[in-house]
C-alpha cells in the first residue's frame, strides 16, 4: 500500500486582512508541502456569517499570491455544511453529541461558583440527565438546544512534529460546543470533518492550539478516522512581546505590501524569525522549504523586530539582479541594467529608485557652497572628453588635483554635491560614465 501524498492545509478565518502571525503557518505549511511533494489546500473557514466576507476571503488570496504561495486546491466552509450534517448526527446517533439547554448567564453562575469552591470551571454535564420530559420543558418555554462532544476524558497521547512527544488529558476540559443554539457549527468539529475529508495527513498551526488537539483526536477516533499528524510551532509577537491580532489592529501583510516591502522580506520575518536558520537574503520560498527543518524551529516566542526587516528588505534589493528588476523598473518608465547595477546598493524599498535615478537622468539640484564656486568652475573647465569609463573620474580627479592642490575630503565633497546634490549615493567613478558629460556640466557652475 503506497503511502498518501502529504497534505496540509491552512485554514484562516475571512473576518479581515491577514497580518504577520497568520503568515507564519501559511508559510510553515507552504514549506512542508514544497519539501515533501505534497499538496497544499487553503480552507476558508467562513462558517460565521455574521463576521465573515467575501472581500476578506479575496484579500487573503491576494496575500497569499504576493508572498509566493500558490494553493493547490481552496475549500470554503460555507460550501461544506452538508458534510457537517453528517457528521453531527453520526455523533448524536453514537450518544458522543448531546443537546444542551443553559443559557450563556447559568453557565456563568455554574463557572463562577465552582471558582468559589476551588474546583476547576468546566461544565458539570448536567444536561446528560435530563429526561425527555425536562427537554420538552425547555423547548416549550423556547430554548433551543446547543449540542457538546462528550470527551472520554483521558490523558490523550501524539507526537507532535515540532515539540515532541505531547499529553493532554480531556479530564481536565470542558465538553465543547460543537453546535450553536442557531444550529451553525463551530470551528472544532468542521475542522476535524474537513481533516477528514480532504485527506490532511499533518496539520501545522499555532503552539496555542495544543490543548484543542486533545479533542479533536477524540472527535476523529468518535468519526471512525485516524487523526493527521500534528505540529505545533511557536507565535510570533510583537516588538513588544505581544501577540499580533486581527482584533487589536495589528499591521496587515497589505499594509507591508502599500509600504514597499518585499514579499520575500515579510516571508522570511514572519516565517524564520524564532528558527536557527539565519534571516539572510534568499532567492526563493523553496529555498527556504529545503533547508528549513522543523528542528529548527525553537520552542521559545519569536519576537519580530521591525529594524531586522527594514534591513533584510535593504539586503535583498542590494542583490536583485536586473532580470528580477527589470518589469517593476519599466513600470516606473526607467530602464538599463548599468543603472540598476549602480543604484539598488542605495535602496531601502524599491520605489526608491525613481528619486536615485535622477542622479543618472536629472533633473537634479546641486548643491555649491560659495566658497567651491571657483574650484568648481576649474573642475568644470578640466572635464575630459568623452567616451567616458571608469577610469574617468580618477583622471579627471588628479587633473584636479594638480591644479588646485585640493585633496581628499575637500576634493572629492564639493565635486559630489554639485554632481548629485547629495552626501551619500552611488561611486561616482561609475556613475560619470552613465551621466555622460553634457549633465555634468549643466550641473557645474
Amino acid at each position: 500500500m503506497t503511502s498518501p501524498i502529504p497534505t496540509v492545509r491552512w485554514a484562516p478565518s475571512p473576518t479581515g486582512r491577514i497580518h504577520l502571525g497568520n503568515a507564519r503557518p501559511a508559510l510553515l505549511n507552504w514549506f512542508f508541502a514544497r519539501r515533501h511533494g505534497g499538496r497544499y489546500v487553503l480552507r476558508m473557514d467562513d462558517t460565521d456569517v455574521a463576521r465573515s466576507t467575501r472581500e476578506s476571503a479575496d484579500g487573503i488570496e491576494r496575500d497569499l499570491a504576493w508572498l509566493g504561495i500558490t494553493p493547490d486546491l481552496l475549500v470554503r466552509q460555507s460550501e461544506r455544511l452538508e458534510l457537517y450534517d453528517v457528521a453531527r448526527d453520526r455523533l448524536i446517533a453514537s450518544g458522543r453529541l448531546y443537546p444542551c439547554y443553559e443559557t450563556e448567564e447559568e453557565l456563568d453562575r455554574k463557572r463562577a461558583r465552582a471558582r468559589l469552591l476551588n474546583k476547576p470551571p468546566i461544565y458539570d454535564r448536567a444536561a446528560l440527565n435530563l429526561t425527555a420530559e425536562d427537554r420538552a420543558r425547555f423547548e416549550a418555554e423556547g430554548r433551543k438546544p446547543h449540542w457538546r462532544f462528550k470527551l472520554d476524558g483521558r490523558p490523550v497521547h501524539f507526537k507532535d512534529l515540532i515539540k515532541g512527544p505531547q499529553t493532554v488529558n480531556t479530564a481536565s476540559m470542558s465538553d465543547p460546543v460543537l453546535v450553536r443554539e442557531d444550529g451553525t457549527y463551530l470551528y472544532t468539529l468542521c475542522s476535524v470533518v474537513d481533516d477528514i475529508d480532504l485527506g490532511i495527513t499533518h496539520v501545522i498551526r499555532g503552539e496555542d492550539h495544543v490543548s484543542n488537539t486533545g479533542t479533536q483526536i477524540e472527535i476523529f477516533e468518535a468519526l471512525g478516522a485516524e487523526a493527521p499528524v500534528f505540529g505545533h510551532h511557536n507565535l510570533l509577537t510583537d516588538a513588544d512581546g505581544q501577540g499580533f491580532s486581527k482584533r487589536l489592529g495589528s499591521q496587515s501583510i497589505s499594509d507591508f505590501r502599500d509600504e514597499g516591502y518585499e514579499p520575500m522580506a515579510v516571508a522570511i520575518m514572519a516565517s524564520l524569525t524564532g528558527t536557527s536558520l539565519p534571516i539572510e537574503a534568499y532567492e526563493t520560498l523553496d529555498e527556504i522549504a529545503n533547508r528549513l527543518d522543523f528542528s529548527m524551529i525553537s520552542h521559545g516566542a519569536a519576537r519580530f523586530d521591525p529594524a531586522e526587516l527594514d534591513s533584510l528588505n535593504a539586503r535583498l534589493l542590494h542583490v536583485l539582479p536586473y532580470e528580477g528588476a527589470s518589469a517593476r523598473l519599466s513600470a516606473l518608465g526607467l530602464e538599463g541594467e548599468a543603472m540598476w547595477l549602480l543604484l539598488r546598493e542605495n535602496l531601502r524599498k524599491f520605489h526608491e529608485i525613481a528619486e536615485w535615478s535622477r542622479l543618472v537622468t536629472g533633473p537634479i539640484e546641486p548643491v555649491i557652497a560659495d566658497e567651491d564656486r571657483d574650484f568648481l568652475a576649474l573642475a568644470k573647465a578640466l572635464l575630459p572628453p568623452e567616451p567616458w569609463d571608469e577610469t574617468t573620474w580618477s583622471q579627471w580627479t588628479e587633473a584636479i588635483k594638480a591644479a588646485t592642490g585640493r585633496k581628499g575630503k575637500a576634493l572629492f565633497l564639493p565635486l559630489r554635491l554639485a554632481l548629485t546634490g547629495r552626501h551619500d549615493g552611488p561611486e561616482l567613478k561609475s556613475l560619470l560614465p552613465l551621466a555622460g558629460r553634457k549633465a555634468c556640466l549643466d550641473r557645474l557652475p
